[in-house]
Formats: C-alpha cells, structure tokens, sequence
C-alpha cells in the first residue's frame, strides 16, 4: 500500500462515523471545508517558508556587506586593542584570530560570542564566508564571518527578534486567513449543495409523495440541461412506466373478471339443473339431456381452464430465465403442428420449415405458434389449408378463412379483444396477447397481413442465434 492509500484509508477511518450522520449537503460542505483548509495549509505553510527564508537571505546579504565593508576598512584582530573590540562586541561584532599551529583560537573581546567550527573554517580560509542561527540566553542570534587576513576571521552577530515578530505576525495572519478561508468555504459549500441538491429535494418528495398516495403525477422538469434534468426526466419516465403498468394491470383485472362471469354463470346454471333433477322424481332427466349437461359442463370446465392458463400466462411479466438455450425454431414449430393436428381433423397443413438455431424458451415458443396454428384452424373453412413455414426465425401461419376487417387489425393482438365474428367462437381473446409476449421476450415481433374475404397470414420473427 502505497502513502497516499494510508492516508486515504486513514481519513476514510477517521471521517467516516462522523460522515455518515451528516445529510447530503452536510457531507458536500464538509469536504469543501476540508479541501480548501488543505489547500489553504498548503498555501500558508509554503508562503511563510519561502518569506521566512527571503528575510534571512536579505538579513544574510546585509551583514555580509557590512562585514567585508569593516574588513576593507581595517577592522582586523590585530589593529584593534581590546577596549575597540569590547566596543565592537556591544554592537554585536567580535574578532578572532587563529594560531599558525591551529588548536584554540584567541579573541580581543572580553565577553566573546560563542563560536563553533562553521567560524574556525572561515578563519583558517577553508570557506570564504558562512552564515548560522544561534541562540544565547533565549535570544536568537544571526551569525555571519568573513575572511579578516591569514588566520583571521570578522564574525558579525545580530538579533533577530524583529525578524521574529515579523515572522510571528505573518504566521498570525496566515492562520486567521486559513481559518477565515475555511469557513467561508464551509458557508459557500452549503449554500451550493442547498442550491444543487434542491431537485433532488424534490425528486425525494415525490418518491415519498407516490409511497403514501400512489399518485404517479410526473414533476416538472427545471433548470438547465444538466445532470439532473436528465435524472428528473428519467424519474417521470419511470412513474409513466409505473402509471401505464398499473392501468393494464386494472384493466386485465376487469377484463378477466368480465370473461370469468360468463363460464361461472353457465356452470352454476347446470349444476343447479343437476341438483334439482337428482333431488326430485318428476324431474329426473332423461340419460341423453343428462349426457348433454355433462358434456355442456364439461365443455365450460374447458374454456374456464384454458382462460385461466392464459391469464397466468399474461400474469407473468418477468424476463425470459437466466439461461435461454440454444434451440432449434423449427423442432418447436414441428412439435406444435403435431400437437394441433390432433384435434384439428377438418384442415390439412402444408408445412416447410427450415433449421433456425436461436436463444430462448423452447416452452414458450411452442406455446406462442401452437396459439397462431389454433387461431388460423379455428377460423380456416372445413377442408381448407393452413399454410406453415420457416426460415431464418421468422415463422409465417397463413389461413383461407374469411380474413380481418381493416378497423380490427390494430387490435387482434390487444388483451380479450374479439371482433364481432369472433364473438360467437370458443376462445378467451388472450391467444395472440400471449403470442405477442413471446416476441416481446425474445426480442422479436409479431404482425399480421390480412385482406378481407381472402385469410390472414401471421408473422412470428426472433433473432437468430449468431454464434
């Protein structure tokens, strides 16, 4: 882990508990805070480093100018007497001189300013000048030494304690500036996170509006053409899809309710004749009509079945499984011809089919073209031909019947929508509903080309299976 990931996990430590009870525009403003107080420190410390060293590098150059000025003057150990040099040392100027043989060094100054080796170097000519801080007696001291003759050195010390005041106030300044910076960042972030997160404010009071009163009324849209436009937009988009789900659910419920109540009607009717004929002797039926009530009851039991399967078929809105498998169209399309060919005696099927590999439920397929096959038998002419084909996942069911009025065709594939023809003839109007689902599921389509007095032909298309 690298230094930048320990701090940011360290922070991340460090702000999290107090981060995570703070709203949304608590936490904008607090990271403002803290990125400006960061640059700010950054700012602050490298201002006074670089004041700081641009004070000592003039007080530096200035004492370096007045030593070398007194050297060229004849300032040197050995024209001074030691009242001279006390003189000079009051004023913060102190000479010393270096033995030929090297080892201690000899000064005419009775009260000598502390020296160490940077002012040794500079008197045996190892150095031509040297600068250092030091301190005595708590007061801190600028030390500077010049070259004064072989073995001579002119050491020049100044406080520096304005410099220190000087300084003190620039640290004082840049702290209340750092802190005046931070808190009108904080102010300012709170203010543009209030301003910024205002419609998400009202995006959360709608979401809270639908929770308690299920009004999918869209919120206006304001402001520029920002990211959260875009999110308001997409917002009302779901509530339409919301609004649109909850209509078709109410009308599927009114609709099944609707075709239920009929084959409820009838089989209630026929029981309550079976009741009374078994209950008294005068009104026993006869074996035929008592025949032809159980056929009767039995036809209704049927269609209450095959219209409630179809229901929970439409009920059903969730994706195709997880796992589609690759599957040939055709075998599902073969399957579904036998299947109807059973119990549709009167038509002939002319069938061609082409292999067709694609990615689906086989089950539901099947369901959806044995649902087309049905439709184009129940209304092909006895002896007439329903007409099959396949190629590339696209299956076409043509029959010969009597067709589709033009004001019917948008329709045919609506839920319980029968046209009046339709009316008299078994079947709950959610065949083509489910065939159109199918499509839907795999990623196709499904329509329908139809001429009046001349049969309808269905076309059923899904993506092939490329790979």
């Amino acid at each position: 882990m690298t230094v930048l990931e320990k701090i940011h996990a360290r922070a991340h430590t460090l702000f999290e508990p107090i981060t995570t009870r703070l709203s949304l525009a608590g936490r904008v403003a607090l990271l403002t805070t803290a990125a400006v107080a960061a640059v700010l420190t950054i700012i602050s410390i490298s201002v006074f480093v670089l004041v700081r060293q641009e004070i000592i590098g003039a007080l530096d150059d200035s004492m370096l100018k007045r030593a070398n000025q007194a050297v060229e003057a004849g300032y040197t150990p050995r024209n001074l007497t030691v009242n001279e040099a006390n003189l000079l040392a009051i004023a913060g100027i102190q000479l010393l001189t270096i033995r030929s043989g090297g080892g201690e060094f000899l000064v005419h100054s009775a009260d000598a300013f502390p020296y160490d080796n940077r002012e040794r170097e500079v008197a045996l000519g190892l150095v031509d000048h040297s600068a250092r801080t030091a301190h005595v007696d708590g007061v801190t001291y600028r030390v500077v030494a010049v070259q004064a003759g072989p073995g001579q050195a002119f050491v020049l010390a100044q406080s520096m304690e304005s410099t220190r005041r000087a300084l003190e106030r620039l640290r004082v300044v840049l702290t209340l500036s750092t802190l005046s910076g931070m808190i009108l960042a904080g102010v300012a972030g709170w203010a543009v996170a209030g301003n910024g997160l205002r419609p998400v404010r009202r995006l959360t009071a709608a979401t809270e509006r639908v929770a308690a009163t299920r009004d999918l009324t869209p919120i206006d849209v304001g402001g520029k053409e920002d990211e959260l436009a875009r999110l308001t937009r997409s917002f009302n988009a779901m509530l339409l899809a919301l609004d649109d789900t909850q209509r078709r659910e109410r009308q599927l419920i009114a609709d099944a309710g609707h075709e239920l109540r009929t084959p409820l009607t009838s089989l209630r009717t026929n029981v309550d004749l079976l009741r009374q004929a078994s209950g008294q002797s005068d009104r026993r039926l006869d074996p035929a009509a008592h025949r032809e009530l159980l056929d009767d009851i039995g036809a209704q039991l049927d269609e209450l079945t095959t219209l409630v399967s179809d229901l929970t078929e439409l009920a059903r809105d969730e994706p195709l499984h997880r796992d589609p498998e690759p599957l040939d169209l055709a075998e599902v399309v073969q399957r579904a011809v036998d299947r109807v060919q059973l119990r549709a005696s009167t038509v002939t099927f002319d069938v061609l089919l082409d292999s067709s590999w694609i990615l689906g439920d086989s089950r539901l397929l099947e369901r959806a073209v044995t649902n087309l096959l049905d439709n184009a038998v129940k209304w092909s002419p006895p002896g007439g031909t329903v007409r099959v084909r396949l190629s590339r996942g696209t299956v076409t069911v043509a029959d010969e019947g009597p067709g589709i009025a033009a004001e019917d065709l948008p329709h045919v594939f609506d839920r319980f929508y029968r046209s009046t023809e339709a009316r008299t003839l078994p079947g709950s109007g959610l065949g083509l509903a489910i065939v159109k689902r199918a499509a839907d599921r795999h990623g196709g389509s499904v329509d329908v080309d139809s001429e009046f007095g001349h049969g309808a032909t269905f076309t059923f298309r899904v993506p092939l299976d490329e790979e």
